[in-house]
């Protein structure tokens, strides 16, 4: 846990492990298992990239993981 892409992807998967955790819990499931797997592998790659310091192609990446959670898995937000 050195840089800030470590944190940050380490976020945004705990993020979607939460989400994935709360959907299974439901009685009649939302979205399939695989649904998870781009942005979870997202998350891996944009943590390597960024480490490598590839720093524009991972903030990229990491707005697409981000995109991709909103706009496929649709979590419902409310503050």
């Amino acid at each position: 846990m050195q840089t800030p892409f470590d944190w940050l992807t380490l976020m945004v998967f705990t993020g979607l492990v939460v989400l994935m955790l709360h959907r299974s819990a439901a009685e009649e499931p939302v979205d399939k298992l695989w649904h998870y797997a781009p942005p979870a592998v997202g998350c891996a790659v944009v943590n390597y990239i960024g480490n490598e310091g590839h720093i524009t192609l991972a903030i990229f990446g990491l707005v697409a993981v981000i995109l991709y959670i909103l706009l496929v898995l649709r979590p419902k937000i409310s503050l």
